[in-house]
């Protein structure tokens, strides 16, 4: 009952329509806050070619975003690829931690997006990748893309920059069906990302009339220790779609190589509440520029950037990973629609000028902060107001926000289990 009346998205609609799950109100965040080099690892931590992306992806990210329910939506897609070229401006690019080495090997044939894709990830488990590629050239169908939208120099530079993380690139090199077999002995998985349909049948894999079969779940093929993903599946033009199974079956694989067993990630549970109402885009426009989209024929400069982040209108949760009400959602199987009635509480936010917000509509009524304020001695505090189902948290005689917390702000958004009391800066993250 409580997860049924609770009005709150876990992750802002942007963020589950982008086929990689980028943490996109994050990245803007940073970037609101000049911050480049801190949203680089929040951009890459799920696309590992973002200023690639950042030019020819066609933003199915944007079609999520509620910004466009009052203007246009933020310029998602552009503002990456900004991040993604400052940082190879840089002297020394950005590296990501990578885990010490597990002795694992794993071989990725084809060199395009999803492979370059799973080898990133792949070498920051610890798995030493090595990929095979029939050309000169790393890059798949990425090459055929006109220079004017996509130079060569930025692509070589991402793809340098994954080099760098320990992957060994083989180029010219065709395999035959004699040196599969031969690398499915040398190596603890294989990983097929060639993009050539026939693939399936010269390596000895079940096929289908459109690619390589597999366990839709973990991308396991008919070989016990050999994955496919991408184009040997079925055909793509998405290069985004291509990246994100690389971050996805990269994980899957190193489970496998854990435990010796395929297992797709499970997904979290994600509140979720649907399309703003009218009265509703005042309360989102509180945290968010009152401007037009920045102009996205030209690249932006810093200040541009930083204009069109702040157009964001933070529609996430700032606690997801620490949500108590998430995490037992999780583990106890509730379902969120089970009690919910057709119509919905329209979301408010109480900005308080020490940097704490209150949605009242995320609250659970467990009664934390109205211990707390009552223990520290708030002159109004937070209390109990109505009887029954109808019962909310709230200040005595609707005084505002700003006279409850003058000393318990920062502790009451601390204990507060669910983010309905949240610090405006300190959003939780997952990188």
């Amino acid at each position: 009952m409580l997860l049924s009346e609770h009005v709150g998205d876990c992750e802002a609609p942007c963020q589950p329509v982008c086929p990689v799950h980028m943490n996109i109100p994050l990245m803007n965040r940073l970037i609101v806050r000049g911050d480049f080099a801190k949203a680089l690892p929040v951009v890459k931590r799920d696309i590992a070619l973002p200023a690639v992306l950042g030019r020819i992806c066609p933003a199915p990210c944007e079609a999520g975003c509620r910004r466009k329910q009052v203007d246009q939506p933020v310029a998602i897609c552009h503002l990456k690829q900004f991040v993604a070229d400052e940082d190879l401006k840089q002297a020394e690019s950005w590296m990501p931690q990578l885990a010490p080495s597990s002795g694992k090997k794993v071989a990725i044939i084809g060199a395009g997006p999803a492979g370059l894709a799973a080898a990133c990830y792949l070498q920051q488990k610890g798995h030493q990748t090595e990929v095979f590629d029939q050309h000169d050239e790393a890059g798949g169908d990425l090459l055929k893309i006109e220079e004017s939208i996509l130079p060569a120099s930025v692509l070589e530079n991402e793809i340098a920059q994954i080099a760098r993380t320990g992957t060994v690139i083989h180029f010219n090199h065709r395999i035959d069906a004699t040196e599969f077999q031969q690398m499915k002995e040398q190596f603890d998985a294989v990983w097929v990302a060639t993009g050539a349909l026939a693939a399936g049948e010269l390596f000895g894999l079940k096929c289908s009339k459109q690619g390589i079969e597999t366990d839709k779940h973990t991308y396991l093929t008919s070989d016990a220790k050999v994955f496919a993903v991408g184009n040997a599946l079925r055909p793509s033009k998405l290069a985004v779609r291509s990246v994100g199974q690389g971050k996805e079956v990269a994980a899957i694989i190193d489970g496998f190589l854990q435990t010796g067993i395929a297992v797709a990630p499970k997904e979290r549970f994600r509140s979720k509440f649907g399309k703003l109402e009218i009265p509703e885009f005042a309360e989102y426009l509180k945290e968010s520029l009152h401007r037009e989209r920045v102009s996205t024929s030209l690249d932006f400069s810093a200040q541009e950037a930083r204009h069109e982040a702040e157009r964001c209108m933070h529609c996430d949760c700032r606690n997801p990973e620490s949500c108590k009400l998430r995490i037992y959602t999780d583990e106890y199987g509730a379902e969120q629609r089970r009690f919910q009635t057709s119509e919905r509480r329209l979301v408010q936010k109480q900005m308080y000028r020490n940097g704490i917000v209150y949605e009242a509509e995320k609250c659970i009524k467990c009664g934390i902060c109205v211990r707390l304020t009552r223990q520290h001695q708030e002159e109004f505090g937070f209390t109990f107001v109505g009887r029954g189902f109808d019962v909310k948290i709230g200040v005595p005689f609707n005084e505002p926000l700003q006279l409850a917390l003058q000393k318990t702000a920062q502790q009451v958004a601390a204990y507060c289990p669910t983010g309905a009391l949240a610090a405006c800066k300190l959003e939780e993250q997952d990188v």
